[in-house]
């Protein structure tokens, strides 16, 4: 496995699905459910993203030829689902839940919101298929599968590690916080509706990092 190689996939997938986007997810459920509940929804949902990465990742080619998906199609289509989960967050509306809360929260409940932006996330899902198509070779498959599973492994550390201190951070700051990360996922979507319309061959869309 080549460490270069490793190092930039375990960093893109640090930027689309590290600590710093999820921990914010499970604030707000630390609010709601027990410690007990939390370490469950925590082991459940990185499970199930863990397992639907790797199989992501080693299929890619062949999804992407199953559906006649191109690179563009993939950016373009994650940008925009992104965004609108985005601007749910800085407007503070509820997107993909099933309108009506539940009075006592369940496990399953919680696991069901997590799936967009955690379990399923359009930007590491992207990202994936992108970084696992990037080259032809098993080897290169298992270093993103490996990049991948790592970080989810780090988010989850990262998740029973702060329990104390998620449950002790104020509704009111959750609340602050996922606007503000609203708004920076709403840039990042953009990115990468941008960069789709590039690989496109629309002109004047250069940008910088």
């Amino acid at each position: 496995m080549n460490a270069l190689s490793f190092s930039a996939a375990l960093i893109t997938f640090i930027s689309v699905v590290g600590p710093p986007k999820v921990l914010l997810s499970f604030a707000h459920f630390a609010q709601l459910h027990s410690t007990r509940q939390l370490r469950t929804i925590a082991l459940i949902s990185c499970g199930a993203a863990i397992l639907i990465g790797l199989v992501t990742s080693f299929t890619a080619p062949w999804l992407l030829d199953l559906f006649h998906i191109s690179t563009s199609a993939l950016l373009l289509a994650g940008g925009i689902i992104f965004f609108l989960y985005a601007v749910g967050l800085v407007l503070g509306i509820q997107i993909g839940t099933d309108g009506l809360r539940e009075e006592i929260p369940s496990v399953t409940s919680a696991v069901r919101e997590l799936l967009v932006p955690f379990v399923v996330s359009p930007l590491a899902m992207t990202a994936l298929l992108i970084e696992a198509t990037a080259r032809s070779t098993w080897t290169w498959r298992s270093t993103v599968a490996g990049a991948y599973l790592a970080v989810i492994v780090l988010d989850l550390v990262c998740i029973l590690l702060l329990e104390r201190v998620l449950r002790a951070t104020h509704h009111a700051t959750v609340e602050l916080l996922g606007r503000l990360l609203g708004l920076l996922l709403a840039a990042v979507s953009i990115d990468l509706v941008l960069d789709g319309l590039q690989e496109l061959g629309v002109e004047g869309l250069a940008r910088g990092h």
